[in-house]
């Protein structure tokens, strides 16, 4: 009894652990759970991602793998992780728990060049891209009706119409969605595929009405012009560009007549600012001016190298002995992504943070759905980046390393599929 078990044993088991294919399915599965758990849960995206990790790990190729992390879209990542680490050995007068802290939003760029190797391969990016889009839209429409019903009410405490995370979570999602649907409806069309191309275009614009009437952050006002711009200039001839321009500014005005949510959001920034202006009083837009001063007097202290990982805390500890009003506020987060590396890590930190911005960009400089989907993920990561630290956040920052993981291998899986189509030709 005891030999056959060790005979089934020995024969079942390395064919389990060559079945690739099965691996490789196991871990797209955990991947599609990441992006449908993304806009509602921080633990259940940590368990899957485990998951993933521990299910990608069998299926792994390691003379591929170490071969793809060679390439500039995954070796910036892991560059930039590799400054934060480094960047302990400099972190003067502070503890070793604050420094290890400050490697930790940094991390999750971990899995960018994993999930380009994986996707590469797999040929199920698509399942993602679609969970993550039927998730956000249960989010989309979940927060309809807290608006129309304000009985439906998950949390007293959070926004009306955001059911769960905060409204710049909430914002940062679905202008991601919006977008992508407004891509994937360009490329349906063409493929004579109208009715689901009509489909998209109506999701896209309920995401961005929601933000409009709604809820929304004043960071994705910013961020959304830029993507319309881009959008019209990727899908559109010059004269299509100027009708969708015109189109854009009308209902622009519409949406600024008839939406006093918009209005207030927009008139709230010239009352705090002068509020800060001329009390020091704590508002939003106050603070962020209040730490983009300091950090900046910060770095021009450390310009080449900065202080080191995880003394972003203790230098606004320091400055705001004696303050009052916003100049006390201590925050690590000096809501500007490039302030927030350049603190730490100084000029060094900056080059390379740029540097994978402008590889992710270039990757997807070309056409289709995974190109467009990466294009917009990546401009909208870098303007948001500019009033908050979006790389480094949780949420938005896991936006960023799915989307540019999974779209990044949709996109070297087509080009590497043309090469050796060519190649057979």
């Amino acid at each position: 009894m005891t030999a056959n078990a060790s005979d089934l044993s020995a024969h079942v088991s390395p064919s389990v652990w060559r079945n690739t294919a099965a691996w490789t399915k196991a871990a797209d599965i955990a991947v599609v759970l990441i992006a449908i758990s993304l806009p509602w849960s921080t633990s259940l995206v940590a368990i899957f991602a485990v998951a993933w990790l521990l299910l990608l790990i069998p299926a792994i190729e390691w003379t591929g793998f170490l071969e793809s992390m060679k390439r500039p879209a995954c070796a910036t990542p892991l560059l930039l992780f590799a400054v934060a680490v480094v960047g302990t050995l400099w972190a003067m007068d502070i503890s070793w728990s604050d420094r290890l802290r400050g490697i930790n939003p940094v991390a999750k760029l971990l899995a960018i060049p994993v999930l380009i190797y994986h996707f590469e391969r797999s040929g199920r990016g698509l399942w993602v891209m679609l969970a993550f889009l039927a998730s956000c839209t249960a989010v989309m429409l979940t927060s309809w009706l807290m608006f129309v019903d304000h009985r439906v009410v998950f949390d007293p405490a959070r926004s009306l119409g955001v059911p769960v995370k905060n409204y710049i979570a909430q914002s940062q999602e679905f202008a991601l969605c919006a977008f992508a649907a407004f891509g994937a409806a360009v490329y349906l069309l063409k493929a004579q595929r109208k009715t689901w191309a009509a489909l998209l275009l109506v999701l896209g614009i309920g995401f961005l009405t929601n933000m409009v009437f709604v809820a929304s952050s004043r960071t994705v006002l910013v961020c959304i012009p830029v993507l319309i711009v881009i959008f019209a200039a990727k899908h559109f001839s010059t004269r299509g560009f100027l009708l969708l321009m015109v189109a854009v500014i009308a209902a622009s005005a519409l949406a600024w007549t008839s939406s006093p949510y918009l209005r207030m959001r927009v008139a709230t920034t010239g009352s705090e600012y002068q509020s800060y202006h001329e009390r020091n009083a704590v508002t939003s837009v106050g603070e962020r001016l209040e730490f983009w001063r300091k950090s900046i007097k910060f770095v021009a202290e450390a310009p080449l190298v900065g202080h080191g990982t995880g003394s972003t805390k203790t230098l606004f500890t320091q400055d705001a002995v004696g303050q009052a009003g916003a100049s006390a506020q201590i925050i690590g987060n000096p809501h500007n992504q490039t302030l927030n590396v350049a603190v730490q890590w100084g000029l060094l930190g900056c080059l390379v943070l740029f540097a994978m911005w402008a590889v992710h960009l270039r990757l997807f400089a070309g056409t289709g759905l995974a190109a467009w989907v990466g294009l917009v993920a990546v401009v909208e990561n870098f303007v948001s980046s500019l009033l908050n630290s979006h790389l480094f956040d949780f949420h938005e920052g896991w936006i960023y390393v799915l989307a540019v993981g999974v779209a990044g291998g949709m996109v070297l899986r087509v080009s590497r599929t043309a090469k050796l189509t060519a190649g057979q030709a």
